[in-house]
């Protein structure tokens, strides 16, 4: 990446300072357009456009992700004074139940990689939106379950529609942003996660008061009510999640000419071809790989045993009834909030200048 000044007399359509651009250098094929210099100011006009357009969409899937994941944890004690919770009625042990909570994550760890694949061979918004009615379903037919063993196959398939969803969120920003701008727009994304806990808590106590409508046991109508919006909003995701830099900005527009000379060295294309072997090869031996997995299994294990044991430890503690859904708000608040805090969402600032 090459920096240089342009300065000359001022006029009335020239700056009185120099204004600093930047330019790729790189050999590129001749069927790519050559990128355009561009200042720091117009890099900056992209991104938030890019930051408003495809950001608050994204978190909102995380989001409903989140809650379709962890609901089970609140269905586990929903009304089980009444006998009306999910274990009892499912007919599980404690321990037939936590194999049901565990599944998830078979599928989950089986997906992942696959899942990223189809998303670049189709297109991001489609296979999201896919992505979002597949666990939407399986969330509704946690509703219907009778048994340990439908719940534990449903909750499998639960995994295997939700793995592809953050891997391919964050792949799916290296179509959009430089190395350097992805880890802040990752984060806002993964810290949707609490805002679903502490949403995920509080529409629990309401509908934990829909027990017995319709002749329903409230913890199915908690399935019921949250796998719909994300069948529903696959629809959002399918017509308005651009898919591409090039495609979203008009043709020949200075926008586009800037978006695409700032990924020209760093970002992921979508003609790219298709990973082989050897790049699988590169990838497997690359040491930093398995110090990010400790990293975030580090981090994976808490939070995940939190979202689906946090109901069931607040009961310990003597909070019974539907309080135990209502206390579980208070720490995943706090937790976004913090998240969200300027010294929390700091980014790293850039050389560039004015």
């Amino acid at each position: 990446m090459e920096k240089y000044s342009w300065n000359s007399q001022p006029s009335a359509s020239t700056p009185s300072h120099p204004v600093e651009y930047y330019q790729c250098t790189n050999n590129v094929p001749n069927s790519e357009e050559e990128p355009a210099p561009y200042t720091a100011r117009e890099s900056r006009a992209v991104v938030l456009r890019q930051d408003l357009t495809i950001l608050p969409l994204s978190a909102f899937i995380y989001f409903l992700c989140f809650i379709d994941r962890s609901n089970i944890g609140n269905a586990r004690i929903l009304n089980a004074e009444k006998g009306h919770d999910m274990q009892t009625e499912i007919g599980a042990t404690p321990y037939q139940f936590n194999i049901a909570l565990m599944v998830f994550l078979i599928g989950y760890t089986f997906f992942e990689v696959p899942s990223n694949i189809l998303l670049k061979k189709l297109r991001p918004s489609r296979w999201l939106a896919f992505l979002m009615v597949a666990w939407g379903i399986a969330t509704l037919a946690l509703g219907a379950v009778k048994d340990f063993a439908a719940a534990s196959g449903v909750r499998f398939l639960l995994g295997a529609s939700e793995a592809g969803l953050f891997p391919g969120l964050v792949y799916y920003l290296t179509f959009w942003y430089r190395a350097d701008e992805r880890s802040a727009r990752a984060a806002f994304i993964l810290a949707s996660a609490s805002l679903g806990g502490a949403f995920g808590g509080a529409i629990a106590y309401g509908i934990g008061h829909m027990d017995q409508v319709r002749g329903l046991s409230a913890w199915r109508w908690l399935f019921i009510l949250e796998g719909l919006p994300s069948c529903l909003s696959a629809a959002l995701v399918w017509f308005f999640l651009p898919d591409y830099p090039e495609e979203f900005y008009k043709e020949g527009t200075r926008q586009r000419e800037v978006a695409l000379a700032r990924l020209k060295i760093e970002g992921s294309k979508r003609h790219h071809k298709t990973m082989t072997w050897q790049d699988a090869k590169a990838t497997l031996l690359e040491w930093r790989l398995y110090l990010h997995y400790a990293i975030y299994f580090g981090v994976a294990v808490p939070f995940s045993s939190l979202a689906l044991f946090s109901p069931t430890i607040i009961a310990g503690l003597g909070y019974k009834g539907l309080d135990s859904q209502l206390f579980t708000v208070p720490p995943y608040a706090v937790s976004y909030g913090k998240s969200q805090s300027p010294r929390s969402s700091h980014e790293r600032p850039t050389n560039a200048k004015q």
